[in-house]
């Protein structure tokens, strides 16, 4: 034994972890969070500042302002998410025009502000001003004709071209996290899993600049999903700033959910939806407390973008529409077509989309990010700049989509037949029959539906910034628009039918196209995500259709339940299992009736479990065990004879135990011996100091017993978000079960790879 004297000596540093040493308590890449033991050290945390608080004024000016910090950094989420978004909507409408054409007065304006500020435009040609010219009249001064049309053809190509190559370029070189939705992996990240630099501050600069240049480029994709990613860069920004936040991972995922809340927030102006839409669809742990800083932090985004007025008609939203009839009971029979059209539309794109990726993971295709993306953007361009539907953004035909056919609507949708002995008001129009235009625009419609089906499964998921939200909406609103045309012409041309003779009287206006897009859209962008709740709150707050809650409801249920009927997995949760994450969806049932030694390792046939015994094992033997395995953790027994169960040491908190204590600590070598207890054990004389590292130990790891059901064991991991958890026998240990091996044995119990699951 060690003499007394020495040991009270060198008291304070037998425990040197009473002093932190740098990394303590942090997590490798690509690895789970232990959430129980940052709920615990963030709960010490507050029982320290509050006991503090009561000793001095400064304390408690201090306690108070880490109360405040949560709010102040909900603050900063919303003002820089806001900002950011007002920049990328004012962006992407004036180089999606310049693809066209350029402002002589002012080159930096769109089309619509080079006109508004033109004296000679008209109200019969807003859309013209001599302000404004087209590329062809710039170049070679004609406006009209076969060589003008080639040429602006032409330039639409390249400039669509140059921003896709730089776009895809800039992702490639600078951030390759900031390709993609973002979605699959804020979810995978909120959930516990560890992915250093997805949301760094360089993920968050090139995702803003590439977001405006795909968007631009005029392929199929939406700016709303990456959004959500921006803001979260945003989120996780701010959280560094504060050590409540930087130094706590569970703490900093309560920021995140708030910031995807405002992501969604100005994303679509919907602040209430966005909040909805992080409980419903992407956060993993939603405390009360986050519910309301989420309600904040989509408040002030909201708030700021509606200051910056990107569309410059005073809303937070380019949709708004104002409906002048309301719906009758016979719509929802269409409404919910339309709902079973979204459901099918979401299986297959999802089918569709996932096959393609895999194919593009697994073969040479995937080699060349930048010529997939170069082909897509050409392939794009040819095809969309013939049909006026799919040339202009997908923002701006969506809006036109519902629309509904006032008097002073110029579209070839409103070209209806009027009847020159109308005297009715502009707000009651009646149902007319249909003209020349609305024809064309119904074949064109269905060309741009085709193409929109087609080329979105190939565009999403490429190297590029890609939200889904907008296509999925824009097929939808598509379809409903045709179906909402083909009811109005049928309830006209057949209003003595018994179906319409009840609510449609000739000269009434019964059937509002417009809302048949918005019910459509909102059932195609259920069967993608399949949202419910938080997608019905979307689309009437970025609509302002509040009266039409019902279509939308009947419409995203039909969806979800078509949609589910042949895979219950959204295109987010697909993509996820795709890239192998480590993700267990609180949605997922498990019915299985297997034990958890069925699943816990070692099985049979294996070597022992790899374990640290109390006070017996050598600081060398310590690190010969890390550096033959690879696993995130070791048990404590207190003798490989008794396999009693003492706790649980983190490999990490470990590796760094040792290196700072062979630093600071005189007279520890490899010869020391390691110890967990409070007392250290019984040592010659000449023995060199023992190393005690009773402070890595976790004293209470969660543990199960061999015959726990299966289904309990992953209600546990789910819900108390756990790394791994033990399993024993008497407080014998018999083997361990981490959220891999649990992941693992679900995919095998749904016939899937279990490989698959390629993280820790």
């Amino acid at each position: 034994m060690v003499n007394a004297g020495a040991m009270s000596g060198s008291g304070n540093l037998m425990d040197f972890l009473d002093e932190p040493f740098p990394d303590v308590g942090t997590y490798e890449d690509f690895h789970t969070i232990d959430w129980l033991r940052e709920k615990s050290r963030d709960t010490d945390r507050h029982r320290k500042i509050t006991s503090k608080s009561k000793e001095s004024i400064w304390e408690f000016i201090k306690s108070l302002l880490d109360a405040w910090s949560g709010w102040v950094v909900m603050l900063l989420i919303g003002l820089l998410a806001g900002t950011l978004a007002g920049v990328i909507d004012l962006a992407v409408d004036w180089m999606t025009d310049l693809k066209e054409g350029v402002c002589l007065s002012a080159f930096w304006y769109s089309h619509e502000q080079c006109c508004w500020t033109s004296n000679e435009t008209t109200f019969e040609d807003r859309d013209k001003c001599p302000l404004w010219q087209k590329w062809s009249e710039l170049l070679v001064n004609q406006s009209e004709g076969a060589s003008a049309y080639i040429l602006n053809y032409l330039m639409y190509i390249l400039w669509a071209l140059l921003f896709a190559f730089l776009a895809v370029s800039l992702v490639r070189v600078f951030a390759p996290y900031a390709c993609g939705s973002g979605i699959p992996e804020i979810k995978t990240i909120l959930s516990g899993f560890i992915i250093r630099g997805y949301l760094g501050k360089w993920t968050l600069l090139i995702k803003t600049v590439t977001l405006v240049l795909v968007v631009s480029s005029g392929l199929s994709l939406g700016k709303e999903g990456p959004l959500v990613h921006v803001a979260c860069c945003c989120g996780n920004f701010f959280s560094s700033l504060f050590s409540k936040y930087s130094k706590n991972e569970g703490k900093r995922r309560e920021v995140l959910s708030a910031a995807a809340a405002a992501g969604v927030s100005v994303a679509f102006g919907a602040p209430i939806g966005g909040v909805l839409f992080s409980l419903e669809e992407v956060s993993y742990y939603f405390p009360l407390k986050t519910l309301w800083r989420s309600f904040f932090a989509a408040l002030v985004a909201a708030f700021t973008l509606r200051s910056i007025n990107p569309f410059g008609n005073s809303r937070l939203v380019l949709f708004y529409v104002e409906y002048h009839t309301p719906w009758y009971m016979a719509e929802l029979f269409p409404f919910i077509l339309l709902g079973v059209f979204g459901g099918l539309w979401g299986t297959l794109f999802i089918r569709c989309n996932i096959a393609w990726c895999r194919r593009r993971k697994t073969t040479r295709l995937g080699k060349y990010p930048v010529l997939e993306v170069i082909v897509v953007t050409a392939i794009t361009a040819i095809i969309a700049y013939p049909n006026p539907y799919t040339r202009r953004s997908t923002s701006e035909l969506i809006s036109e989509l519902f629309n509904d056919c006032g008097a002073l609507e110029s579209s070839q949708l409103c070209d209806y037949i009027n009847d020159p002995n109308m005297t009715r008001p502009v707000d009651d129009i009646p149902d007319r029959p249909a003209g020349i235009g609305v024809y064309t625009a119904m074949w064109q419609l269905a060309l741009a539906l085709i193409f929109k089906i087609v080329i979105t499964i190939f565009t999403f998921g490429m190297k590029i910034p890609s939200g889904l939200f907008i296509p999925s909406m824009a097929v939808g609103a598509m379809a409903g628009r045709m179906v909402g045309i083909g009811v109005e012409q049928l309830a006209y041309h057949h209003h003595d039918w018994i179906v319409f003779r009840n609510w449609c009287r000739p000269g009434a206006d019964c059937v509002t196209p417009g809302l048949y897009a918005m019910v459509g859209a909102a059932a195609c962008l259920g069967g993608v995500t399949r949202m419910t709740v938080s997608l019905v709150v979307i689309m009437f707050e970025l609509t302002g259709g509040l009266e039409y809650i019902v279509p939308l409801m009947a419409a995203a249920v039909t969806s979800k339940w078509v949609a589910d009927a042949f895979g219950k997995e959204g295109i987010y949760e697909a993509h996820i299992h795709l890239n192998g994450y480590p993700f267990l969806d609180v949605k997922d049932e498990f019915t299985h009736r297997t034990l958890a030694t069925d699943v816990m390792r070692p099985r049979r046939g294996e070597p022992p479990l790899s374990v640290l015994t109390q006070d017996s094992m050598t600081v060398e033997d310590v690190e010969t065990l890390i550096k033959e395995t690879d696993y995130n953790g070791f048990p404590v027994v207190v003798s490989r004879d008794s396999e009693r169960l003492i706790g649980f040491a983190q490999r990490r908190e470990l590796i760094l135990a040792i290196k700072n204590a062979r630093q600071r600590q005189e007279g520890i070598v490899s010869n020391s011996i390691m110890y967990f207890t409070e007392e250290p054990p019984e040592l010659p004389a000449n023995s060199p100091h023992p190393l005690k590292l009773r402070r890595v130990l976790n004293l209470s790891p969660f543990t199960v017993t061999d015959h726990t059901p299966m289904e309990t064991v992953v209600d546990i991991f789910r819900k108390l978000g756990l790394r791994q958890c033990l399993v024993t026998r008497s407080g014998r240990l018999l083997g361990i079960i981490t959220k891999k091996d649990v992941l693992r044995h679900m995919a095998q119990m749904a016939n899937q790879d279990p490989e698959s699951i390629m993280f820790n």
